[in-house]
Formats: structure tokens, sequence, C-alpha cells
């Protein structure tokens, strides 16, 4: 008889210990699912931040929840959503920075134009450039590759030959510092003050360096990692000019027109070659604002017009165009009479007016905005205002 109840008992627990570990599974389904939308919520825009939760069942007592966040708040939320449903779980969610960086998780892009990838490989998509003095934070290190978020909160993998480590201690000094931007399209930085000398690096409109003093005519100068060199005086501008002055939109538009026929590069960002975005962020920090990246990004943020009433636009907004107002392709500058320059194929000026022969009907244009009186607003950040290059307290 015994014989007889062993497997029905076998059996029945089988059962048990199924319907258990499916009800387990469809737990972590909608745990995960969960997850998710609070990841949403809190980064709709991983182009910014880092969020990679999830809950994984490790077939031991406990699942474990694994991935990433450079944001505080987020890990705390999700530890609170987990606890919250007496939920057991191993935290092994990192947070950003990573640890194994030590004190040096600060830098400055070192080159005259520093490439940000998508992955820390030399194939990868370049998703966005820097320019020499640009503080970067650094989240976590792949072999000699390091991720790094730009100051607009841009993220992307940049080579350890880009930039220059520092700790916060070093990073205060840099922002106490002396120091200057290169305040024209392109030049170089000597080995003597003279223009024949030997060259040491070549500049970009809006590089940033320490200077150390100046000799007959040139300013002595420190780049960011360490080799020193002499630059025309009159090409750099002192960096406290630069960020208390009032953005100058003819100047701005000045240096649009310089960069007429420069080619057009996905993720470019410098005067050496340019997206869209990328040629209008270039011009406005040139003026010391600080826009978003993407085109989509930088079409969120300003003083909204009314693009259909193109006689109240005015020179130096921008316009955006693609298939809606939600769905943002591309931007240009405005120039007045219709007329805008943008990054396309290369720098050129084109127009919104069907009638102009510069009009190029593959731009639909859907919406436009103002910078100069938003400026500080969000998305539209003064250098001044910045904590990364200055002391804020």
């Amino acid at each position: 008889m015994k014989s007889a109840v062993k497997p029905i008992v076998l059996v029945i627990l089988s059962l048990f210990i199924f319907d258990f570990a499916q009800a387990q599974i469809v737990s972590y389904e909608a745990l995960n699912k969960e997850i998710g939308t609070l990841k949403t919520k809190l980064v709709p825009d991983k182009r910014v931040a880092i969020f990679t939760a999830e809950l994984i069942d490790t077939l031991q007592k406990m699942p474990v929840l694994k991935g990433k966040t450079d944001l505080p708040e987020a890990k705390q939320q999700l530890i609170q959503l987990l606890t919250g449903k007496g939920f057991p779980f191993v935290d092994s969610l990192v947070l950003l920075p990573d640890v194994s960086l030590g004190e040096k998780i600060w830098a400055l892009a070192s080159l005259s134009v520093s490439t940000l990838r998508a992955e820390p490989d030399d194939a990868s998509e370049l998703v966005t450039q820097v320019m020499m003095g640009t503080p970067l934070k650094i989240l976590e290190q792949h072999k000699s590759w390091f991720k790094v978020q730009a100051p607009e909160g841009y993220l992307g993998w940049l080579d350890g030959t880009g930039l220059q480590r520092l700790s916060i201690g070093e990073m205060n000094h840099w922002k106490q510092s002396k120091r200057f931007i290169y305040n024209e399209i392109t030049g170089f930085v000597y080995d003597e003050p003279n223009k024949d000398a030997a060259v040491v690096s070549d500049l970009v409109l809006g590089d940033l360096f320490e200077a150390a003093g100046s000799r007959r005519g040139y300013l002595e100068i420190k780049l960011p990692d360490g080799r020193q060199g002499f630059v025309s005086r009159s090409s750099c501008r002192s960096y406290s000019d630069w960020v208390e002055s009032v953005p100058d939109i003819e100047n701005m538009l000045a240096f649009a027109f310089q960069m007429m026929g420069s080619p057009y590069l996905w993720g470019g960002s410098s005067v050496k070659a340019l997206d869209c975005s990328g040629f209008t962020k270039v011009l406005y920090y040139s003026q010391a604002v600080i826009l978003a990246r993407d085109a989509s990004q930088q079409a969120r943020y300003g003083q909204v017009l009314d693009h259909q009433k193109t006689g109240d636009l005015q020179r130096g907004d921008l316009l955006f165009f693609g298939k809606s107002a939600s769905r943002i392709t591309h931007t240009g500058v405005y120039l007045g009479k219709g007329d805008f320059i943008h990054a396309s194929g290369r720098v050129l000026i084109s127009s919104i007016d069907p009638n102009n022969d510069k009009y190029l009907p593959s731009r639909n244009y859907v919406a436009a905005r103002r910078i100069v009186t938003a400026i500080g607003s969000e998305g539209i950040m003064q250098v001044k205002k910045h904590p990364w290059y200055n002391n804020i307290r």
C-alpha cells in the first residue's frame, strides 16, 4: 500500500514545485515590467543618462538585481519599488561612476577635437565630438576606453588618448586657472612665439586652454595633457570675457559664414566637419551658450515660435525640419528673408520660401525656437553657470 501512495505524493509535490516555479517566473516578468516602466519614466532619453536594471533569476535562494545607472535617485526608487513589494533580492546594481576608476572621475578633452563613439571600439558609430578643454565626467572604463558624459549630458565612449584624467582637486584647480578660448575657425599652437616655428597642435573654434604669460604677441599656453606652446594672442579670448559677455548673434553668424562649404559628418560637432545640430551647437557655444546635442533635443528647448509667421522670425533663431514637430530630423539657423544656414552635405544657405531658388522641398519646415530669450532655461545653459566649468556653490 505504501508503495502505491509514494508515487502519488511525488507527483503532487512535483506539480506544486512546478506551479511555484511558474509563479516565480510570472512574478519576475511582472516586476521586470514595472522596472521597465520606471526606467522609461526616469530616463526617457538614453542619450543623456544610464539605467539598465533587470531582475535575474539565478536559480539560487534570491534573484539578483543587475545593471548600472549614473542616477543615484534612480537606484533609490528602484530599491524602494522592490522592497515595498516584500520581494527579496540581491542588490548588484552598479552606481556610476564605477568605483574601479578611483578618484580620477573627471577629465578634460585633450585634442583639438576628440571623438565619442557609441561603443568602446574605433569601428563603432561616431555619436558626437568635444573640443579641447571640454570638462567631462568619467563613468566607467573598458580597456583603454572611457565612457564619458559631456556638459550637456550626452554620453559616449572616448579613447584614452583623447582625454586627460583629473581628480576632483585637480579639476577645481583647473576651474580657478587663467584660461583662454580659441576664437578663430582654425589655427595652431607653435613651440616658439612665431608662425614659422614647429607646430605643437592644431586648434579649432571653442578650444580651451590655460595661459601662463605672453611673449611678442603670443600667449604662452598649456594644453590639458601638459603640452606647452604659443598661440597668437589676437586669436584668443579670455575665459572671463567670453563667459560674461552677452551673446552676439552677428558675431555668431560671422563664424557660420566662415564655415560655408565645410563637410557634413554624422556626429561631427566641430568646425572640421559637422552634422546639422553639431553646427548649431558649435555656433552657440562660440557665444558661451551650451545647447542640447541633437536636433530632436534642441527642438524641445527655447522660446516657442509660430514657425508659419516668418515675418516674426529673427536672425539666430533655430529652425526645425521633419515629418512633424514631434519628429524632428534636421535644424538650421535663420538668417532673414526666408534664408537659413545649415549643414546638409556641406554647410550652405537654403530657404524656407517655396518660391526661392534655394528652397529644398526635401526639408519639411515644422518648428522654430528662439534661443537668446531663453538662455538659462532648461536645455540652454550659459557656460558661466555650469558647475563643470566653474567653482559654483
